[in-house]
């Protein structure tokens, strides 16, 4: 068989117009493990509830962020599948869940390849159905339409590997020899309801406050869990004291409750605790995207200088960090071997 590596992000809007921010929004949202309500609903939601007004704001804050190359999310993992492809020798193809470049596209380019044994690298350290499991549901249905028979490997979520925590610890190391009041830990949120949909026994996660700590089946698919484990390996690895930082979720939508505490909420107390300088690492995204850049580096940062914050800085995420390409080429050679 003929081995191949295919990268999975989440993607970005082609551009920063209005209508290519409305067609990544229409995909992103209409995608029911994203917006997980029946099709009849979450089509008046997003259609008349979220298109009219929303792509008009999203495009101004793409604007901000947008590098002469493009997007800095797929610029960022272009850079990191070419890096990958220099140190393996079997084809590695970049795809995005939504927009481009697509999934239907990698695979049609490795299919012409002759590859038939795929590893699939879904680029979300944790597991939450609105990312890890929407990605790898939607290469394994478009390869069985473009591919068939093509045989699909996929990398487990690692969200405690060493290699991974290693690299985030070493990504943050200039950083954190600079001197901190506190550290926040942001991860990207998700609707509670998730975790309960995710959740094989339906009655483990949130039905205690201490639902995530130790070990049990449900973690294996359980998202806050994932996150508190990356966090333990990460202080654990760095030396960081445990009054020193926190943890929080940001990048919420609706109304319905997420996971809490609300970064932006947090931002805005941790002035009032004495925090006056502050660092925040958001290690859900491996590479730094609107999320990462304007919402956390631009409208957080307003937020805690406006409570009373001194000083702000941002840990960048993985990116292109030769320990992150190291970590990849491990995953990669467990596969090759």
């Amino acid at each position: 068989m003929n081995k191949g590596i295919l990268l999975v992000n989440l993607g970005s809007p082609d551009s920063t117009t209005v209508g290519d921010v409305r067609r990544y929004l229409r995909e992103f949202l209409m995608d029911g493990r994203v917006l997980d309500a029946p099709w009849p609903v979450r089509f008046c939601v997003v259609h008349f509830g979220i298109l009219p007004s929303r792509p008009k704001a999203t495009a101004h804050a793409y604007e901000k962020i947008w590098t002469p190359e493009g997007s800095p999310l797929i610029v960022t993992s272009r850079r990191v599948q070419q890096k990958l492809q220099a140190v393996v020798n079997v084809p590695v193809e970049l795809a995005m869940r939504y927009q481009n470049p697509s999934i239907e596209s990698a695979l049609r380019n490795l299919r012409g390849l002759q590859v038939d044994d795929l590893l699939l690298i879904p680029l979300f350290p944790h597991y939450a159905m609105s990312s890890y499991e929407s990605a790898v549901a939607r290469v394994q249905e478009v390869a069985e339409q473009v591919s068939p028979g093509m045989k699909v490997t996929v990398q487990p979520p690692w969200y405690d590997l060493p290699d991974y925590i290693a690299a985030l610890v070493a990504s943050a190391e200039k950083d954190l020899k600079g001197g901190y009041d506190h550290l926040l830990f942001s991860f990207h949120g998700i609707p509670e309801r998730h975790l309960r949909k995710s959740d094989p026994s339906h009655s483990h996660c949130l039905a205690s406050p201490n639902c995530c700590e130790g070990s049990g089946p449900a973690h294996a698919t359980c998202y806050r869990a994932q996150c508190f484990k990356t966090v333990a390996a990460f202080v654990a690895r760095a030396n960081v004291p445990p009054d020193r930082y926190s943890v929080s979720f940001q990048s919420r939508l609706g109304k319905d409750p997420w996971l809490k505490p609300y970064t932006d909420y947090v931002l805005a107390e941790l002035p009032k605790r004495g925090v006056k300088k502050l660092l925040v690492i958001c290690p859900a995204f491996v590479s730094d995207c609107l999320e990462t850049i304007e919402e956390i580096g631009l409208r957080g940062r307003d937020t805690f200088m406006e409570a009373g914050g001194k000083e702000f800085a941002q840990i960048p995420c993985l990116n292109e960090h030769p320990a992150w390409i190291s970590t990849l080429e491990r995953m990669a050679r467990g596969f090759l071997s």
